[in-house]
């Protein structure tokens, strides 16, 4: 099958190319490093890719990063499973990185994501055929090999979005929990304590406590276990966790590059980065990574934003809402922000990704009112962030959201938190659905947004329990401003505290 030789890998769906190229710059002068460096880099062989490729007409770069769970090598001991199993992936990120080489953009696609396979390359040269309708996770087990198939993942991404993918790279398990270990850990908060059976649902009992509530620092084994944990943290949905698991990698690239380097830290630091990489052909050499990670040295963390595919649930699975996604892939390929415009902050013609990139619907109903003044939620998807001191404040208004039929992927903590009002921000197209929520919030600011999806955050004049009965829609604050896409640079403590 021409895959090549595979590093361990993870259940991690994080993207660490960013973290990569700050890494590997800094080695351009060290040729002894460089040297080393190139001889932990592995490539899977491009003779899989679909030979029904879209055509290269993006104005920016698209680079799919996979997370796999491997069970060889090590892994197993950090929670990876059987050692004779077959090589998984649970979702993958595909980066757009715009033409100016300042700005891009991260989008999720949930393991469960319901997708057309196109035909892969297997082990024996002969190829599969499609498969409509079955889970994203299952591209990289098509063969059934230990090391699994990234090439057939890339087919699949290729055929979903119809952008065309530049590079590959796959993260593995037991690199990651090293590199965590050599930055000294990442600072990360908890809003409850967490147990074993947290982490495995199938456990008879609840088990020895993991993680106290609070914040604390994490590194190696009790990182990958932070990122892994399902259960127990926010909704217990496979959304929630990709969003902690973006907000960790944020966290850790701005703690890389906040401590600096020095010749002691730098060796144990490349080292583990490259360790837990496989990559593309394209990038399969010390040279050519380092010619890549030059073309990503002016991307600031400010401007780097993580969104999700717009999905909502089909069953127990999830399916892509169209023709939002659609709208989402044009805007990349056309090199728009995800508000509409060009890199450099001018309209494009168009206009840019619809709503819902964000959103996680469980049904394409909107949010309606009753007869009876009844607010219903039913398909739509709201952040809870608490932008006071007072501990609770999220969890209560997540709880009388939740008990309306709405889905609250993620609670916490603002960065502010000492805002006077609260507000709700949304994006486009979601201005019915905001104004659905604000009914539950007396005297909010509904507050337009340019990026998708819909938070609110919790301001002083929100007490526990206000949130139970329906209110007047309140007046629409134009501003147009607010952004309610994760930004790399944001601490995970801001998402994921007391809240």
């Amino acid at each position: 099958m021409g895959m090549g030789r595979r590093r361990k890998r993870s259940r991690l769906r994080v993207t660490l190319v960013t973290g990569l190229a700050v890494l590997v710059l800094i080695t351009a002068g060290a040729g002894w490093l460089y040297l080393k460096l190139n001889g932990n880099i592995d490539t899977f062989g491009s003779d899989g890719l679909s030979r029904n490729r879209p055509a290269d007409t993006s104005k920016g770069e698209n680079v799919l990063v996979i997370g796999t769970d491997a069970r060889t090598g090590g892994n197993s001991d950090l929670g990876g499973g059987d050692r004779h199993d077959i090589g998984r992936s649970d979702t993958a990120f595909l980066l757009h990185v715009y033409a100016d080489h300042r700005h891009a953009v991260g989008v999720s696609i949930p393991r469960d994501t319901l997708v057309t396979i196109p035909p892969c390359k297997l082990p024996d040269g002969t190829w599969s055929a499609a498969r409509a309708d079955v889970m994203f996770n299952a591209a990289y087990t098509t063969g059934q090999t230990a090391q699994g198939n990234p090439a057939c993942t890339q087919n699949t991404v290729e055929r979903l979005t119809g952008l065309r993918v530049d590079h590959t790279v796959v993260v593995d398990f037991k690199g990651f929990s090293q590199l965590t270990d050599v930055v000294g850990g990442v600072r990360v908060c908890l809003p409850n304590d967490v147990y074993q059976k947290d982490l495995n649902p199938n456990r008879p009992t609840q088990g020895k406590r993991l993680f106290k509530k609070g914040e604390q620092t994490v590194a190696g084994q009790r990182a990958l276990d932070y990122v892994r944990i399902r259960h127990g943290i926010g909704d217990g949905s496979d959304i929630g966790r990709i969003q902690r698991q973006q907000s960790f990698v944020s966290s850790l690239i701005k703690k890389i590059k906040s401590d600096g380097f020095t010749p002691t830290k730098l060796l144990p630091l490349a080292d583990a980065a490259t360790k837990s990489m496989t990559v593309d052909p394209g990038l399969g050499s010390a040279d050519r990574l380092l010619a890549f990670a030059m073309s990503l040295k002016d991307v600031d963390l400010h401007n780097t934003k993580f969104v999700t595919i717009p999905w909502k649930y089909e069953g127990d699975r999830v399916a892509v809402v169209h023709p939002d996604a659609d709208a989402l892939w044009a805007a990349l390929k056309e090199d728009r922000t995800l508000d509409g415009k060009d890199a450099s902050g001018k309209k494009g013609e168009g206009g840019g990704a619809k709503s819902g990139a964000t959103s996680g619907a469980k049904s394409g109903a909107s949010p309606s009112a009753s007869a009876t003044g009844e607010v219903s939620g039913e398909g739509v998807s709201v952040s809870v962030y608490n932008g006071t001191a007072t501990p609770g404040l999220a969890a209560d208004a997540a709880a009388a959201l939740t008990g309306r039929g709405f889905t609250v992927p993620a609670t916490g903590n603002a960065a502010d938190r000492a805002r006077p009002t609260t507000t709700i921000t949304y994006g486009p197209g979601e201005k019915a659905h905001a104004s659905a929520v604000a009914r539950l919030f007396p005297d909010a600011e509904l507050t337009a947004g340019t990026a998708p999806g819909i938070g609110v955050v919790l301001g002083a004049d929100y007490r526990p329990g206000s949130a139970a009965s329906p209110t007047p829609t309140p007046t629409t604050v134009p501003s147009g401003v607010a952004d309610t896409a994760r930004s790399a640079d944001q601490d995970i403590c801001s998402h994921l505290s007391y809240g």
